[in-house]
């Protein structure tokens, strides 16, 4: 059933899902409640609760692995495998490690461009690069994969 569900519907789900990311709570539970609901139907896993399930079945949450592979490609745009379009730039701050800029905003900006700019998939993957710990700034693929594992 596992095997089935990563190649039919999680396929289906996540195609493309670090630009489409969603940002409502509610577009996020309705992705999760696909993988919830078809778990459910897994034998041997009703008496767990969503969380459980997903550890026993070394799965990911949607918006985790969405998160990974955010923190994946900004990763390659640091280290020049990968374009991000809007010269996001790298910088090392002290004790802080690796660290990006946000990109710029007209301060003058409509509210929707506002929106719209702090939903950016740019915004998105800065932010998340940004809380990384010191000693993942600067990992490789597995690491950061070990480090949004649970």
């Amino acid at each position: 059933m596992v095997t089935l569900y990563k190649s039919l519907i999680r396929c289906t789900l996540e195609d493309c899902c670090p630009l489409w990311s969603p940002t409502k709570v509610s577009d996020i539970q309705a992705l999760e409640s696909v993988q919830r609901k078809f778990m459910r139907r897994i034998e041997n896993m009703k008496q767990y609760n969503y969380w459980k399930r997903l550890k026993k079945l070394h799965l990911m949450s949607l918006q985790r692995r969405r998160e990974r592979y955010i923190l994946i490609h900004i990763w390659k745009v640091d280290n020049d495998a990968a374009p991000l379009g809007n010269n996001t730039r790298f910088f090392t701050q002290g004790r802080l490690g690796r660290k990006a800029e946000y990109p710029s905003l007209n301060s003058d900006a409509e509210g929707a461009i506002k929106t719209k700019y702090f939903n950016s998939f740019a915004i998105k993957a800065v932010g998340l690069w940004n809380t990384l710990p010191k000693i993942s700034s600067r990992c490789d693929q597995n690491e950061i994969h070990q480090f949004l594992r649970y």
